[in-house]
């Protein structure tokens, strides 16, 4: 498996942002994603018998770092990382924190709403998504168990020897799962099983109220990265403890000077005293006659030993399992991103605080709302997200957008399809196999295997109203291993001209398609050529009907979505001079949105009357489909980089959160010489498109 990288994200949330390119280092990015992150503070080993000693921060990674937000099966997602590629090693035994919130209950609703102007739909998930919850739930609890199983293998795997996971549950299946754990990561590695009370209360049900949820805590081994957390003293617990004033004013309270453990006796004010039994004195002799010189140490009436506890100096309570003081996402907060299961920003800080360094690595392998990406930003983390849900992986784009986080791949499983086939039709299978399935549901005849090596050419004869033969259509299906291009176009035409004495037209069916196929066919202008798209969830619905003859005629092979430009518009702001003024000059771009054209509405999982309005906004207002739109102005073909961007709720650029400025100004380095200028949007049911425009120098 491997990882394609859509994009690179610079966020930048305002027009009127200066200068990204320059403020990136756009040149290094061409060689490497990201930066190294420093080590940061050092924390403790923490093992069942108790803190081993220092143990630094996780220190940078081998090659250059960039976060990631991945879309699609976290399964591949994670064979992927620990496969590796050119740009990031193998992360296996890397990884020193994960999170993850799986789907808690089997009768959870995944519908997603669209706000549109005036509109609202409601869109059942992909089919993509459906199978994976299906899958999660077909045979109740044994086939949960058999989805989280295997993730939890490759979780391990990934996980640095000192490092823990936490997943995140509740009364439904906690307990079973607890019992994979056990057998995944060894029972003695369960550290807590946290209870955080989530809402103060339920009256939804007979009996008890259900009000919190459950959190596993398991290490890899037994020695872990550990840093204790505390909560504030109760103010009552200050004023009956500490309730002594020293010299200065500081309040503190006379504290016991033994721990737990036997130890030697220590000499007091010249005398010899034992501890009491089962304990020991809780310094060196040094330490002891340090304290005592400084008026910290004292003896009671009975001769005791005892010590000065300054509040100013204690960190507070050391934080327990139950954790009743965060709740739920309030509906008013900034944080909130209107996801169903999203979690407090406070609960992951502790979790991450707890459980990993500054620098290190945290994973969220069913990323949501992006929380756990969020907050691990914050805190000077470096991170991984993934998500099957389109909705989902919009979301998180957002949220780390909106909070200015550094810059982070956007990235996707590449040959999907080919892992699906191999699920559907065997690991032995051969491209020809899936191509030959592609063309009978299209319903095209295979060509003789003379002409047709490959498999992937079909025919269609077609017949005119007088039941006389018409015209002949080739149907080329290509492969789930490349991207669909001008190369296949013109090779397609050509075929369609030379091949078994030619043919009236050509449908060509593609899995993947290059950024820049729309500009492609526009530039063909041939109107004997079709480019439809074979739906990406076409080897799961396979496998869930049983074979090609229950899924014939159910299959809808789509136009291609396309995007359009007014003209760029490019101007200097200042004359360049001398070498030195032409590295100071600037120049602007103005970039405008023309129109959108969606894909086939009859490929989206709405219900008629959501159709019907989906279609009234499209046909009156195609720019509002637009979830996000960004720009790189100096295009290299192979990484998209988002200089500046856009999206629905972010006001920053205008006062309208369900729309999208459509116009773009760029204040930029001057450069002699054109620019290819490249423009990529993502609608709001997750389907993205792209354009190129080369701009000549002014």
């Amino acid at each position: 498996m491997r990882l394609q990288t859509r994009e690179l994200v610079l966020p930048a949330r305002d027009a009127a942002a200066q200068d990204w390119i320059t403020a990136q280092k756009r040149a290094a990015e061409r060689k490497v994603y990201g930066e190294v992150f420093a080590p940061g503070q050092a924390s403790l080993l923490h093992s069942p018998q108790g803190t081993l000693g220092d143990a630094s921060a996780t220190p940078p990674a081998e090659a250059p770092w960039t976060n990631r937000l991945i879309y699609g099966d976290n399964l591949l997602a994670m064979a992927a990382l620990l496969a590796g590629d050119e740009h990031t090693p193998s992360l296996r035994g890397k990884v020193d924190l994960i999170y993850i919130d799986p789907p808690f209950d089997s009768k959870a609703d995944y519908r997603t709403k669209v706000n549109l102007p005036g509109v609202e739909l409601e869109q059942k998930p992909t089919v993509i998504e459906q199978f994976a919850y299906s899958d999660t739930w077909s045979d109740g609890t044994a086939s949960y168990l058999a989805m989280i199983t295997p993730r939890l293998v490759l979780m391990r795997e990934l996980l640095a020897d000192t490092g823990s996971i936490y997943v995140h549950l509740d009364w439904h299946v906690g307990h079973y799962v607890k019992l994979v754990m056990d057998e995944v990561f060894g029972k003695n590695c369960l550290q807590s099983q946290v209870i955080w009370q989530r809402v103060t209360g339920h009256s939804d049900r007979e009996g008890f109220g259900m009000n919190h949820d459950m959190i596993l805590h398991y290490s890899k081994g037994l020695y872990f990265v550990w840093n204790t957390q505390y909560t504030p003293l109760e103010e009552s617990y200050i004023k009956s403890h500490y309730t002594q004033l020293d010299e200065n004013g500081r309040r503190f309270r006379w504290d016991n000077a033994t721990a737990a453990g036997t130890g030697p006796a220590r000499v007091f004010f010249g005398k010899l005293l034992a501890p009491p039994t089962g304990t020991h004195w809780r310094w060196s002799q040094e330490k002891i006659d340090d304290l005592s010189n400084r008026g910290l140490i004292a003896l009671t009436s009975k001769g005791k030993p005892q010590f000065r506890r300054y509040l100013d100096e204690n960190p507070g309570k050391a934080l327990q399992s139950v954790w009743t003081d965060i709740g739920p996402v309030n509906s008013q907060a900034l944080e909130d991103t209107r996801y169903d299961t999203q979690k407090p920003e406070k609960l992951l800080e502790r979790i991450i605080r707890s459980s990993s360094n500054t620098g290190g690595i945290v994973a969220d392998f069913k990323g949501g709302s992006g929380t756990t990406a969020a907050v691990a930003e914050k805190l000077g983390r470096r991170w991984i997200t993934t998500d099957i849900g389109k909705p989902a992986a919009m979301i998180m784009r957002k949220r780390l957008i909106d909070q200015e986080a550094k810059p982070f791949l956007y990235q996707a499983i590449g040959d999907y399809q080919v892992e699906a086939a191999k699920v559907a039709l065997g690991r032995d299978f051969r491209i020809g196999d899936l191509s030959a399935i592609v063309l009978s549901l299209y319903g095209a005849l295979p060509l003789p295997p003379d002409v047709n090596p490959q498999r992937n050419l079909g025919q269609i004869a077609g017949v005119d109203l007088g039941g006389k033969r018409g015209s002949k259509t080739l149907v080329l299906a290509d492969s789930p291993n490349k991207l669909t291009g001008a190369a296949t176009l013109k090779k397609a035409i050509a075929q369609r001209d030379n091949l078994m004495g030619g043919w009236d037209r050509v449908v060509v069916l593609g899995w993947n398609f290059e950024p820049s196929i729309g500009e492609t066919i526009t530039a063909l202008n041939d109107t004997r050529l079709e480019v439809l798209v074979i739906p990406p969830d076409l080897m799961d619905r396979l496998k869930k009907k049983g074979g090609i003859d229950k899924l014939r005629g159910q299959v809808r092979f789509s136009s291609l979505q396309y995007l359009t430009l007014h003209p760029v518009e490019r101007g200097a702001l200042t004359p360049a001079l001398s070498q030195g003024e032409r590295e100071q000059a600037r120049e602007t771009l103005v970039v405008r949105l023309k129109n959108y054209v969606l894909l086939s509405p009859e490929a989206i999982n709405l219900d008629d009357a959501n159709r019907a309005k989906l279609q009234a906004v499209a046909n009156a207002e195609p720019l509002a489909l637009i979830e996000y739109w960004a720009v790189d102005p100096d295009y290299d073909g192979q990484v998209f980089r988002s200089v500046w961007q856009d999206y629905r709720g972010n006001t920053a650029n205008d006062a309208d959160a369900l729309r999208v400025v459509t116009q773009a100004q760029l204040t930029l380095p001057l450069k002699h010489g054109p620019r290819r200028v490249c423009v990529r949007v993502v609608d709001v049911f997750g389907f993205e498109a792209e354009v190129v425009s080369l701009v000549a120098a002014t």
